[in-house]
């Protein structure tokens, strides 16, 4: 059992003086993880395994928060970064590295006439937005799914704090494949919505018939349709979810994987409405930044030329399948399961039988004991794919359900907390 974190403890207690949650994401903060039984920083990563400060290893399921699609430090990334470090990384002018990388994106994605760059998925859908009131005249807009910090989307959650009222009013959320429900909000509010922005993909997949209803809908009302591909961006394919199902948005926003850590993301769409961008002000110092150019080149070049979308879909497809059948070998199975698509398998809780966020903390508590830092998906990287990474995952799995089950069975499984219960941010997706 994993027990050693003196070093990572004595790090939070002198960051979280100066560093509020200690942590720049909420993601990536204490409030995740069982504080006192799993590591609060990391210090190095290669491959698929990261180490923490107290010398620990672990087989990372988190990759970064999915950004690590070929792994920390891959050597072909690495050695783009390290080239165009000598040459510069921050100019006066535009390099030509961004013509470079804008091509290889319209080439591969449906919707991309032409393309601006950021440095996260926030910039870029907050930027789609922007471009979609502008191009339209109209203000409000429907949202499902997550979509980043900034305000026409956080203040339709719970963290709404600072947002003001007026901005909230201009944003409805939806149900993701409730074509009802929006179809309400847009008739309602006739010639009022700019936009529809929706994560095409993920916890759900789409019923076969939403997306080209999406698309219907959304040009019978004349209200732009924004696929939010942060997230399924490369993953699914070298086209996102839109070459996957076949429906094309107007814009799309991507990033993580796309420059496999360094931070770049995206707004792709059709060329008369992102010619809109050289009248709304997107524009920041960093935003041609050579260094995640010169990476999420190489990372594009690497993930056609070795096929690793398919792969890490045969990948997903084999580790759920095995990890389903050791929580039924644990006698978990009616309340705990992995699902959906091969790319992104996800852990399910339905009807738990104690609290769930108990058994959210029992559950990441056991898995960090057992040497994975595992929270509700794995996140796969192609170096998931050796074969004894995937029987050790398997095995710390069996481990740690073993445990949980035991818990589980106990009078008060809230006792075998070794720690403070984790915390949600607040619900999406």
């Amino acid at each position: 059992m994993i027990n050693r974190f003196e070093r990572s403890d004595i790090l939070w207690q002198r960051a979280s003086q100066i560093i509020p949650l200690a942590s720049q994401t909420f993601s990536k903060s204490h409030q995740q993880w069982v504080r006192g039984a799993a590591p609060l920083f990391l210090s190095s990563g290669s491959g698929c395994r990261v180490t923490d400060p107290d010398g620990n290893v672990y087989i990372d399921y988190l990759q970064g928060l999915m950004t690590n699609i070929l792994g920390y430090a891959d050597p072909d990334v690495d050695n783009a970064v390290r080239r165009q470090l000598v040459r510069g990384v921050s100019f006066s002018l535009p390099t030509p590295l961004e013509a470079d990388l804008a091509e290889r994106l319209v080439e591969d994605i449906p919707c991309a006439e032409m393309i601006r760059f950021g440095k996260n998925g926030s910039d870029a859908t907050t930027a789609s937005i922007r471009l979609a009131r502008a191009h339209t005249g109209r203000d409000r807009i429907a949202v499902c799914g997550y979509h980043g910090w900034h305000d026409w989307y956080i203040g339709t959650t719970t963290r709404s704090a600072g947002v003001p009222e007026a901005i909230r009013n201009l944003s409805d959320t939806f149900a993701f494949g409730n074509m009802e429900e929006l179809t309400d909000h847009l008739t309602r509010h006739s010639d009022a919505y700019a936009a529809v922005i929706l994560e095409p993909a993920g916890t759900a997949m789409p019923d076969p018939t939403f997306l080209p209803a999406l698309r219907a809908l959304c040009d019978r009302e004349g209200v732009l349709l924004i696929f939010d591909e942060i997230v399924t961006g490369f993953r699914m394919g070298p086209g996102g979810a839109q070459e996957h199902y076949g429906v094309t948005p107007d814009l799309a926003c991507f990033g993580k994987a796309m420059a496999n850590g360094l931070p770049i993301s995206a707004v792709v769409g059709r060329r008369e409405i992102m010619t809109g961008m050289e009248e709304i002000f997107f524009s920041g110092t960093y935003g041609g930044e050579a260094l995640s150019l010169a990476a999420a080149i190489a990372t594009l070049d690497k993930l056609k030329a070795e096929n690793v979308a398919p792969r890490l879909w045969t990948l997903g497809e084999s580790l759920m399948a095995r990890s389903n059948d050791v929580i039924g070998i644990a006698g978990l199975g009616e309340f705990l399961a992995f699902g959906g698509d091969g790319w992104w398998p996800r852990l399910r809780i339905e009807d738990p039988p104690v609290d769930q966020l108990l058994l959210v903390s029992l559950l990441r508590q056991e898995f960090i004991a057992a040497g994975l830092i595992l929270a509700s998906s794995y996140n796969l990287c192609l170096p998931h794919e050796d074969d004894k990474v995937q029987d050790e995952t398997i095995e710390g799995l069996a481990a740690a359900l073993s445990e949980v089950r035991r818990h589980l069975e106990s009078p008060d499984p809230a006792a075998a907390l070794r720690g403070a219960q984790v915390q949600p941010t607040f619900s999406v997706r």
